[in-house]
């Protein structure tokens, strides 16, 4: 064989074992490939989860207030009841001793068509508290997972990372 080829099968050889050598070692340098967990993922997750526990808490907050206002209402609902009970026993009196269409009897009639409105409007108070309430506990149940699955994605993430690790400490050995 003639020198010069034997040279530059040599040179060639040497350049592709360079070119081998740089890629491993740009493979394995600190820097982590974008498929694999950081620690600014595991961040992230920590700051989701603060979220999601804040959520939490307002949303129980809600709820408390909600459940205090329908005891509010059921509260003005037997009170706007009691009323009623007065007002009958008014307006009964009141017919016996001037007339069925004396002024005092209008009056008592419509105090008791007021305190029957007071009745309905404290009552659909009611539902539409009822309603927020099943909707606070829907959003305590979204957020409780939401929670549930940040966790888990940190812990996922960790053992990642920690996986990582070990990986390149086997690879800095076994060069």
């Amino acid at each position: 064989m003639n020198v010069d080829k034997i040279v530059r099968r040599s040179l060639t050889g040497f350049a592709l074992a360079g070119l081998l050598s740089a890629g491993a070692w740009a493979q394995s340098g600190s820097s982590a490939p974008s498929n694999t967990p950081s620690s600014s993922d595991l961040r992230e997750d920590n700051k989701d989860i603060r979220k999601d526990k804040r959520d939490l808490r307002r949303d129980r907050r809600d709820l408390r207030r909600d459940r205090r206002d329908i005891a509010g209402d059921k509260r003005d609902i037997a009170s706007d009841k009691r009323d009623i009970a007065r007002d009958r026993q008014k307006l009964k009196q009141d017919i016996k001793k001037y007339g069925p269409n004396s002024p005092q009897v209008k009056k008592d009639r419509a105090d008791l068509a007021a305190d029957r409105k007071d009745v309905k409007n404290d009552e659909k108070d009611v539902q539409t508290d009822r309603r927020d309430v099943h909707s606070d506990r829907q959003d305590l149940k979204e957020d409780s997972k939401d929670v549930q699955e940040d966790k888990k994605d940190i812990k996922s993430d960790k053992r990642d990372l920690r996986h990582d690790r070990r990986d390149r400490r086997r690879d800095l050995h076994h060069q």
